[in-house]
């Protein structure tokens, strides 16, 4: 499958009073760089909340291998391991600018309607691009 790769740096915000990245922080690096993949792809995520549909984090299974810290240069890498019907199974890794492995996740992501809060099937945009 198709692999995607985005960069950030660590700010101040994101760490303790020791420069270290707090944990939970590592969910929004995750996050974003899964938000930059769909625009990537052409996925509007507000067009898609006005059409009733929005991606939601059914599971994540995350992993802490060395700590992040202040002003690092992050690669978040992000594969697309699996496409369902109404979800995608995506693997993340957090890299920092010594190529060193920060974090790594599995990410269970559900496509509901908004409305009933229920499963619905994946844009077909988005599964032309994954599949």
């Amino acid at each position: 499958m198709k692999q995607y790769k985005w960069n950030a740096r660590v700010y101040y915000e994101d760490t303790d009073a020791g420069g270290v990245v707090y944990h939970a922080r590592y969910l929004a690096f995750f996050e974003r760089a899964r938000t930059e993949i769909l625009r990537k792809v052409g996925i509007n995520q507000q067009m898609l909340l006005q059409e009733g549909v929005a991606f939601v984090v059914k599971k994540m299974d995350i992993n802490y291998h060395f700590p992040a810290r202040l002003d690092d240069m992050l690669a978040i890498t992000t594969s697309i391991e699996q496409v369902r019907k109404a979800s995608i199974i995506f693997k993340q890794t957090i890299l920092n600018q010594n190529n060193q492995v920060i974090s790594t996740a599995d990410v269970l992501i559900a496509c509901v309607n908004i409305t009933k809060m229920k499963p619905c099937g994946l844009p077909k945009l988005l599964v032309l691009e994954f599949i």
